[in-house]
């Protein structure tokens, strides 16, 4: 279960904000990550930049590897050392 906590920061005069150390850890993020805003009306999620991309992707792959013929970890093997052996010729 995901931790719930509450917690707030100040807006500054450009509009920054700097988010709170137990915000970051819980995020995951650190100096240089990337975090996206998701506005829903009045309500905002600040999630990791990473971790949602591959959620979008995971979202948008799903099903892709049934149609690709891909049963199981053997198909998605042998897969690959067919792709790695055309490298190699």
């Amino acid at each position: 279960m995901a931790q719930q906590f509450v917690d707030n920061a100040k807006v500054m005069a450009k509009g920054q904000v700097t988010i709170p150390k137990d915000v970051r850890e819980a995020l995951g993020v650190g100096t240089g990550d990337r975090v996206t805003f998701l506005v829903d009306g009045s309500n905002v999620r600040i999630i990791n930049s990473a971790l949602y991309a591959m959620e979008i992707l995971q979202i948008q792959m799903a099903g892709e590897a049934l149609k690709a013929g891909l049963k199981d970890d053997e198909d998605v093997i042998a897969l690959v050392k067919n792709l790695r052996s055309e490298d190699s010729e």
